[in-house]
């Protein structure tokens, strides 16, 4: 969502403004070296870690691939918007006067210290993980290598997105990408096609031989949201009674 619709007014109870707060979630995106799109207004997607933060200096440094071709878009676009995840917290500021420097180890995007940023919850509606016996499946053709067939499981599911597990022997994919006629077989009753959009991608541990997707829905009509309600609906049931079982 652009800032300037959140501008607007209706959403200043997510905005954070104090030196001290902003200060603190800045510097959990460092030290977590938290993936981040950098959204351009031409919709242009690249991808970056938040490095440095100087609030003196009014100044903060984000790593990324020079050889990126979003990079070049993103240094003309007219705004852009960061965007990164803290566990179930969305957080989103502005990339002001952007100017890229290279080093010799490391290209910086050197960009004007926000004042402010958002926070918002990931998903504000009730979110569910399958039952083990479904074995909910996305089937999806991979972005870069279109011969390529995918059958992820699905973790979990909200009306708002999903998570899929991508194992380690699969190519990866990249946060910003979109994932266009993915076909989400849920159970027997609840077959959806939708487009998303790859949010972030999170390591699981060195057991877990994978990565998980975070992945939200990209303008989902409404016979796919009822259908996907009515899934939510009754797993949220089935898990209270095999809990009371």
């Amino acid at each position: 969502m652009p800032l300037d619709q959140i501008h607007a007014g209706a959403f200043n109870e997510f905005r954070v403004d104090s030196p001290r707060e902003v200060a603190s979630l800045l510097r959990q995106l460092v030290d977590g070296s938290i993936a981040l799109n950098l959204n351009a207004s031409d919709g242009h997607v690249v991808s970056a870690t938040l490095w440095t933060t100087d609030a003196e200096r009014g100044s903060i440094g984000l790593a990324v691939d020079p050889t990126d071709p979003a990079l070049a878009p993103l240094l003309e676009s007219d705004e852009a918007v960061a965007v990164g995840y803290l566990d179930s917290v969305k957080l989103q500021f502005d990339i002001q006067d952007p100017v890229l420097v290279r080093g010799v180890n490391a290209s910086v995007l050197s960009c004007r210290y926000p004042r402010e940023l958002y926070r918002f919850q990931r998903r504000n509606a009730f979110r569910v993980r399958p039952l083990l016996r479904t074995s909910p499946v996305a089937r999806l053709r991979h972005t870069q290598i279109a011969e390529m067939q995918l059958a992820l499981r699905v973790l979990d599911i909200s009306i708002g997105g999903c998570a899929l597990f991508l194992p380690d022997d699969l190519p990866p994919l990249q946060p910003g990408v979109e994932l266009n006629q993915v076909q989400v077989e849920l159970d027997a009753d609840t077959l959806l096609r939708v487009n998303l959009r790859l949010q972030h991608v999170t390591s699981l541990g060195p057991d877990a031989k994978g990565v998980r997707l975070g992945c939200e829905f990209v303008r989902a009509d409404p016979p796919t949201l009822r259908a996907l309600q009515r899934y939510i609906d009754q797993t949220q049931k089935r898990g209270k009674l095999l809990s009371l079982g």
